[in-house]
């Protein structure tokens, strides 16, 4: 194997490519990233077993070949090298050998055959969409993803395909956000996959360029989604998302209007004083005004009041502030909507005339 490539063409596929590589592996030959050359191209691969990151990157002048070099030696090297660099790489036994300029360096190497194969069984579904589109509404759901939870369904994010509707959904028990989305062609799938949590990170970090069109497509256990010259996989969840419809079929107080910037910044500075490990706030409503309040173990004790039009009965609502925190950031509109359950188990937080994004947050006692 022998070829010359320019550092600013590899750079940024095997940064990519390297995210996906655990620091820490059982497998000696996961912590490389396998390189085969053929026919005028570069091939980079980087897996853990569960999600997987192919790179084509085009070459001239190639001697063919494979091998596995160390993932974060190489993309160390490469990144120290001058911009523009000419890189000449080429095998020789079990090494490779890198030379740039008076630059020379010789990396051990694994042998490509006893690189595992990500196993990926026939896609039945596929559809395109716009990489913008798909990374906006990510970015609405995966802060609610669950980070190591025993429900390990949660710990991902649910795709809804219905023909021409995208649903997003993510949660971890105690909040829930659902974005909804038209796809310009219609799919003619009906479906419901879970994509792992690492595999929905990486895919957010990888959509960087909102013109790309994204084919995607996925069958029981899979999911691949072709974003230009990658190939992004991943081994989808193998479980049933919990059925979230019934959180709104149950009666609500009337919604209340609330300026975003008001509440977000009321509720920042309350939450300084609030609980650290439990973060609670506490909602007041009251004729004509939200008053938002908070103590803590060392007896401190904060509270703010907001203007806002409401002439219903009291009422005390509270939450982690964190998580209401999310929900506002999330909106773009200047104007929150916050709509309480009557038995006071959820409070939704929309937009007032958005009907894509939902955000649901449970209450804390406190």
């Amino acid at each position: 194997m022998k070829f010359i490539i320019n550092k600013d063409t590899l750079l940024t596929p095997l940064q990519q490519i390297v995210s996906v590589i655990e620091k820490r592996q059982t497998m000696p030959i996961l912590s490389n990233v396998l390189m085969v050359v053929e026919e005028n191209q570069l091939i980079l691969t980087g897996t853990d077993l569960e999600i997987q990151l192919l790179a084509r990157i085009g070459i001239d002048n190639v001697v063919p070949g494979s091998v596995t070099v160390p993932a974060r030696k190489f993309l160390d090297l490469c990144r120290l090298l001058p911009n523009g660099a000419e890189i000449k790489i080429e095998q020789q036994d079990d090494k490779i050998k890198i030379l740039s300029s008076r630059s020379r360096f010789l990396l051990s190497c694994l042998p490509a055959e006893n690189y595992p194969e990500f196993s990926e069984s026939g896609f039945d579904n596929s559809f395109s969409i716009n990489a913008g589109q798909f990374k906006k509404a990510l970015d609405k759901t995966i802060f609610c993803m669950a980070n190591q939870d025993v429900r390990y369904y949660l710990n991902g994010l649910l795709l809804n395909i219905s023909n021409s509707k995208i649903k997003l959904v993510a949660s971890d028990g105690h909040r829930l956000s659902i974005y909804e989305d038209q796809l310009e062609v219609p799919t003619g799938v009906e479906a419901r996959i879970i994509i792992p949590r690492k595999g929905v990170l990486e895919l957010s970090r990888l959509l960087d360029d909102a013109e790309v069109e994204l084919k995607v497509e996925f069958s029981g256990n899979n999911i691949r989604i072709t974003i230009k010259n990658l190939i992004f996989s991943a081994k989808l969840v193998d479980s049933k998302y919990p059925d979230f419809g019934k959180v709104f079929q149950q009666e609500f107080f009337s919604p209340l209007h609330i300026p975003k910037s008001l509440l977000k910044d009321a509720l920042t500075r309350v939450a300084v004083l609030s609980n650290e490990k439990f973060r609670g706030v506490t909602l007041d409503f009251i004729p004509d005004s939200l008053r938002i309040s908070t103590h803590n173990p060392e007896h401190d004790e904060a509270e703010e009041e907001i203007a806002i039009d409401f002439t219903g009965e009291p009422l005390s609502i509270s939450f982690n502030a964190q998580y209401l925190l999310d929900a506002v950031s999330n909106i773009d509109a200047d104007l929150a909507v916050l709509t309480i359950a009557s038995n006071i188990s959820s409070c939704f937080v929309d937009e007032p005339d958005n009907l894509l994004y939902k955000f649901i947050v449970m209450p804390m006692k406190l």
